[in-house]
């Protein structure tokens, strides 16, 4: 009996890991959270499962929408809204749900027949079971589980780039909205400074030349602020859109300027900048994971080509003679082995040759390519942060202290009133480009981050291939 359970005990483990293939009821999103948390806001949470969850969700997002939507609070709420976002965590969960089928045993079969001569009846019997698909079941279990890992890890890139382009459009509608504001100043400047000028030439003191450079200048700045009110208008739809907003919902207020520019001391130092890309971004993980797979894999391809389709089977016959009514049981069993006459396997391995070859120059590539977006991304960031802050330190102070001596000039009678408007929009002017190098900086910490942490910065959410749907080993019979 200790013997017989000795040589069953491998047969009792794959059928227990046969049982165990369950599906995730969150549909993995749990996994996704661990490893998108610490770069998202906090209290941020995906979309859930649980239709009943749903009403609490809306609350919390009108609840949010009633006061100006900061970045982090955009970004909750393009988590939870957002249809392609869902729709991207739904294939997570099929593929959860492809693992747990790929490594649910096939049904045995049963074979029935029943055969009558003139003085025999036959009846057959046969219980049949794919071996290979039984024995190979616990290598298969690793391979779905690291193919699953790479599809969770691959999900979670979605979601930080989700976020990360909610937080970019939050940024460009804030900053469209300041620029929008300038606009509307400048274009109040020159709209005075040409009826200024209407009436002065209806006096007889302005030229006609004079009238028209002014009449220029706020035509001008008449098409400078349609193009601002445009992209203001875009960018806020666009907004939206990455939020799932629609309707009454897409009214929602913003603040009125952009974060402030952070001290020197708090900024990102750039130190093992390629360090921290190479261990920390999912894509390299993920193709890690891949390279890890297809080397494991890589030993069972020419084995999974000859072997894959052994099969035992158990039969129980009778035979029943007409005349005398004498039952004849027949017992046994059979193996199924293919021979290995044509294909040798030489064909499948050099494919599983080739595949890791692929793997692994497709993990060197992505590595190159983190460490050069680290460097060229940190770089980014440091430079937009010295022009935002030589606009805010230099540039600004300089553009009002202009602007409170033309007034003083002015009060003392030695420039015109033409003089001091067109200073006034030179201000104003000052102000948008500052506002467009802040928004830059932003911009650029947010590109850093995703080159740190997550993907390529210029890595679209279409742009990612999905892995491949997790399959069959080579050494499972069909």
């Amino acid at each position: 009996m200790t013997r017989r359970a000795l040589r069953l005990s491998p047969v009792l483990a794959a059928v227990v890991l046969a049982g165990c293939a369950s599906v995730a009821p969150d549909g993995l999103r749990s996994a996704v959270d661990r490893h998108t948390a610490s770069r998202l806001p906090a209290d941020s949470q995906l979309p859930s499962t649980d239709s009943r969850a749903q009403p609490t969700t809306e609350a919390q997002i009108a609840q949010w929408l009633s006061q100006p939507v900061d970045a982090d609070t955009a970004v909750r709420i393009a988590l939870l809204r957002s249809p392609s976002l869902q729709a991207q965590l739904a294939q997570l969960a099929r593929q959860d749900a492809q693992r747990a089928q790929a490594l649910t045993l096939f049904n045995p079969t049963l074979t029935l027949g029943r055969f009558v001569n003139g003085h025999e009846r036959e009846i057959e019997r046969q219980l049949s079971l794919n071996l290979v698909q039984l024995i190979t079941l616990p290598w298969r279990s690793r391979w779905q589980g690291w193919q699953l890992e790479q599809a969770t890890l691959t999900a979670a890139q979605q979601v930080l780039l989700h976020a990360a382009d909610t937080r970019r459009a939050w940024l460009r509608a804030v900053a469209a909205q300041q620029s929008l504001q300038a606009a509307e100043r400048m274009h109040e400047a020159a709209a005075a400074g040409g009826e200024l000028a209407r009436r002065m030439a209806l006096v007889g003191n302005f030229s006609k030349l004079e009238q028209a450079q002014e009449l220029r200048v706020q035509h001008d700045a008449a098409a400078q602020l349609a193009r601002a009110r445009l992209n203001a208008t875009l960018e806020r739809e666009q907004l939206a859109s990455l939020m799932g907003l629609w309707g009454p919902q897409a009214d929602f207020a913003l603040p009125d300027s952009l974060p402030p520019l952070p001290k020197a001391e708090a900024l990102h130092t750039g130190t093992d900048a390629e360090a921290t890309a190479l261990r920390e971004r999912l894509d390299v993980r993920a193709l890690r994971r891949e390279l890890d797979t297809t080397a494991d894999r890589h030993g069972f391809a020419r084995v999974g080509a000859l072997f894959g389709d052994i099969g035992a089977s158990y039969s129980r016959n009778t035979t029943t003679d007409r005349a005398t009514r004498h039952d004849e049981v027949t017992r046994g069993w059979e193996l199924e082995l293919p021979l290995p006459l044509f294909d040798w396997g030489g064909v499948a391995a050099a494919g599983a040759r080739a595949q890791l070859q692929h793997s692994s120059a497709q993990l060197r590539n992505a590595a190159l390519q983190a460490r050069s977006e680290a460097r060229t991304s940190w770089l980014r960031y440091r430079t937009a942060w010295d022009l935002a802050q030589q606009q805010r330190t230099e540039v600004l102070p300089l553009a009002q202290q202009m602007q409170e001596e033309a007034v003083y000039r002015y009060n003392g009678m030695f420039i015109s009133t033409w003089q001091l408007l067109a200073q006034a929009r030179a201000t104003t002017q000052a102000v948008a480009t500052a506002t467009e190098a802040q928004r830059d900086f932003w911009l650029a910490d947010v590109d850093l981050q995703l080159a740190l942490y997550s993907t390529s910065p210029g890595a679209g959410a279409a742009s990612l291939s999905t892995p491949a749907t997790p399959s069959e080993s080579p050494a499972q019979g069909h």
